[in-house]
């Protein structure tokens, strides 16, 4: 739909709230009236011709049939539509028999709203406008608004018209209808200081999609083909997809069938894909209402093409519970079997972080696609997401997860960066992701990356956000430059400047990465002090609570009345503390239990102390071996968490100190070879890996890590890990070493890395150069403000 028509319509339908629904609602609840009216006057103006049809056939079924429940086929046949209305009214008629009786005129809009079929129904109730016509009615201005809708001078059907002037007045399409929607949305919320959370897809975004999707395989399309979008919106992608393939590719043997599916979480937008799905001749039941990650409402369906935009930036959290059963993911669409570093097939999550779901509705349409094995076409997705689908997520998280099944799966084709401010409501920079699983052989293995963020065409009036489009010559060149899939280097004006468009076309590996942990020995030092085995006494996890009700109550603490007593003066320092405490954490600072064992812990400390004495060791395995010897000799057994809570009160890191050894262990013949040939290496490399020879036969020791010195590389899928770690690790750390098993494989996609071109600094010639121009400009502008000639003095 053309710009000045578009405005032309927004700015009519504004003044219609402004005119009759000013002192009855407030600006930013117009949409409640507003939205519905339009829908329902769209419909409306559709049934008047065949009005007297629908009743004819209404009179046959009653009279002639003695129907108690009317048959629908017959009904719209007679409407020429899938809806219908058996009530005598239409908006017009309601509106010309209308009198200043506003109940009257109340009680014939009830039963003109009755008198749909039940599809129609559905979407009234979505908007809940029953509630609006009688409080309108209340208001008396319900028949200001009927006058309003129903003049000659505005057209909100399919079809073009002319009005009583004789000036045409352009059809009104789905998307069309998506672009009022959207601008009324937008003008609503601004009212409301609110933003709207869809990010409505400008026609052109969505014919480059259509060109993306369907001209690879324009020669193999079948015959009878199907279309879906889970965040359908108000249905722009799926009717447009469906005008695009009948005007570009029709078939020349027989009628094309193009079913379309989608689903809507917004009622009020799935009622306008709803009303328009019926207007077009689609089966509305195709059209589903509620939460696409909550239901997989097309479980057992799969679909040949898939186009959507869904919300990005939007969080998931109230899905969660029907996606996963506490930690576990029940919902098939979104777990993946992938390979660990070692080869192993592991069932891991494919979910992002519950901030921004985005990736889950890839995932959903991955979970879609058709197997070439049953469809020779397989099945292609065009999907718009914002940039942290590309790279948010470290290796082995949800988000890399999923970029790594698909890219392993061999799925994405390619990823098109668009310019920035091209939708309404945002400004950030988007990207296409184009999928085939069944890529052809020129494709497979890799994945094309394409900028086209330099072309577009600015607006002469911004949209919302929007300030420019892509031009048909744009859609054209990003398009040929997907079908050609080759390198284009980027161009520079004379300014230096980049222009133009881009293409990158590179291995799947070359996305992937290790994200590997780079070992260093922990060494210790130890020693005995009153002051450090004080804190035995407490959870470290609830140490300043503890600290208070010990320094306060002293050994009440260990008596189970005694805590009941100081539970309440407790709770209350809590609260003045800002300390909250969750019902596991309240009942370990309140069990008797739980203090005595701390105590036991602190005495048996205490006794160490005595017998070991006081000095500090520098060789932490010694003293160790020494607390051991005297637990062993004095029959205290602690379990293994209380003796490194103990351990650890009375050490510190110190890197003059010994290294601290984990264990010595024997490595027979067999069990040599098959950790040689684990870790690709010889027996001279093995301590890169962790596993130091003592000089006995057979003999290794390994050194615990320590925590604070550990550090994690990120290697390219294409450089092995031990190549890197003797080039950029061990040169510089010389007894550090790899930890093979805390491999985790990631993927992420980064267009700056691919099409970032450094630009040379200025010299400082051209700087300075610029710096007197300016000082001789601002030094004229002074002088002619303060009144003075620059030559002659004073003017």
């Amino acid at each position: 739909m053309d710009h000045s028509v578009h405005n032309k319509l927004i700015s009519f339908i504004w003044n219609i709230a402004d005119d009759c629904l000013r002192d009855v609602y407030v600006r930013g609840k117009y949409r409640d009236v507003i939205l519905p009216m339009v829908v329902l006057r769209r419909l409306d103006s559709l049934l008047e011709p065949t009005k007297d049809a629908v009743l004819k056939e209404v009179k046959f079924q009653k009279d002639e049939m003695n129907a108690t429940e009317l048959d629908d086929e017959p009904l719209k046949e007679a409407s020429g539509y899938v809806f219908y209305n058996t009530s005598k009214w239409t908006l017009k008629s309601l509106f010309n028999t209308a009198t200043n009786n506003q109940q009257i005129l109340l009680a014939n809009f009830e039963e003109y709203l009755l008198g749909f079929s039940d599809n129609v129904k559905e979407i009234i109730e979505c908007f809940n406008l029953n509630a609006q016509v009688r409080h309108m009615a209340s208001k008396q201005v319900l028949l200001d608004v009927v006058e309003k809708f129903v003049s000659p001078y505005i057209n909100l059907t399919p079809k073009l018209i002319k009005d009583p002037d004789g000036n045409k007045l352009p059809a009104l399409s789905n998307l069309g209808m998506g672009y009022v929607f959207e601008e009324l949305i937008r003008k609503f919320n601004e009212e409301n200081n609110e933003e709207a959370g869809e990010h409505f897809t400008p026609r052109e975004v969505i014919e480059l999609m259509t060109h993306l999707v369907f001209d690879p395989v324009k020669d193999d399309l079948p015959n009878v083909l199907t279309v879906y979008d889970p965040a359908c919106g108000s249905g722009g992608m799926l009717t447009e997809s469906q005008k695009f393939i009948d005007e570009k590719y029709p078939s020349l043997k027989i009628h094309r069938d193009i079913y379309l599916y989608g689903k809507e979480i917004n009622d009020e937008t799935y009622a306008i894909c709803k009303s328009d799905m019926m207007i077009k001749g689609n089966n509305p039941e195709n059209i589903k209402v509620g939460s696409t990650l909550s239901t997989d409402e097309f479980a057992s369906q799969r679909f040949d093409f898939m186009l959507s935009n869904p919300p990005y930036g939007k969080s998931w959290t109230s899905e969660q519970k029907h996606i996963k059963d506490g930690a576990e993911v029940i919902d098939p669409r979104f777990k993946v079997v992938l390979k660990d570093y070692w080869g192993n097939e592991v069932s891991v999550d494919a979910m992002p972080r519950s901030s921004d779901g985005q990736l889950l509705f890839l995932m959903e349409m991955v979970s879609k696609m058709k197997s070439p094995e049953v469809s020779s076409l397989g099945s292609r997705v065009a999907s718009v997401h914002n940039g942290s689908s590309l790279f948010t997520g470290d290796a082995g998280g949800g988000e890399s997860n999923i970029r790594r099944y698909i890219i392993e799966q061999d799925m994405l084709e390619a990823v098109v960066q668009l310019p920035n401010n091209l939708f309404y409501n945002t400004g950030i920079t988007t990207y296409i992701w184009i999928l085939n699983n069944n890529k052809p052989s020129t494709r497979k293995g890799k994945i094309q990356l394409i900028d086209a963020s330099l072309l577009f065409r600015k607006l002469r009036k911004n949209l919302g956000n929007k300030n420019c489009e892509l031009a048909p010559k744009h859609i054209n060149e990003i398009t040929q430059t997907y079908l050609d899939n080759a390198p284009i280097e980027r161009v520079v004006d004379a300014n230096k400047d980049p222009v133009g468009i881009a293409s990158q076309v590179l291995k799947n590996e070359e996305f992937g990465y290790y994200k590997v942990a780079i070992e260093r020995p922990d060494r210790r030092k130890a020693k005995f002090s009153m002051g450090a085995i004080q804190l035995l006494r407490f959870d470290k996890q609830l140490l300043e609570p503890m600290k208070y009700m010990y320094a306060e109550h002293g050994d009440k603490v260990y008596e189970k009345d005694g805590l009941k007593l100081i539970e309440k003066d407790t709770l209350a320092w809590c609260e003045d503390n800002g300390i909250t405490l969750k019902a596991k954490a309240k009942s370990k600072l309140l069990d008797v239990k739980h203090w005595l064992s701390l105590r036991a812990l602190y005495e048996t400390a205490e006794l160490l102390m005595q017998n070991i004495g006081q000095e500090e060791f520098s060789d932490f395995n010694v003293f160790k071996a020494s607390v051991e010897a005297e637990l062993k000799s004095r029959k205290i057994k602690l379990s293994a968490t209380e003796k490194n809570s103990l351990l650890n009160s009375v050490s510190w890191y110190d890197e003059t100190a010994a290294k601290v050894i984990k264990k010595v262990v024997k490595l027979s013949n067999d069990k040599l070879n098959k950790l040689l040939d684990c870790y690709g290496c010889n027996l001279e490399e093995l301590p890169d890996f962790g596993y130091y020879p003592t000089g006995k036969k057979d003999e290794f020791i390994t050194y615990e890590t320590s925590a604070a010195l550990r550090d994690t590389e990120s290697i390219p899928l294409q450089q092995t890990i031990y190549q890197y770690f003797l080039d950029e690790v061990k040169k510089y750390v010389k007894e550090a070493w790899i930890n093979l098993d805390s491999v985790k494989i990631g993927y992420e996609i980064n267009f700056n890395k691919h099409f970032y071109r450094h630009r040379p600094l200025r010299s400082l010639v051209e700087v300075a150069t610029d710096i007197i121009s300016l000082e001789q400009k601002a030094e004229g502008l002074i002088a002619q403000i303060l009144g003075f000639d620059v030559n002659l003095g004073q003017g």
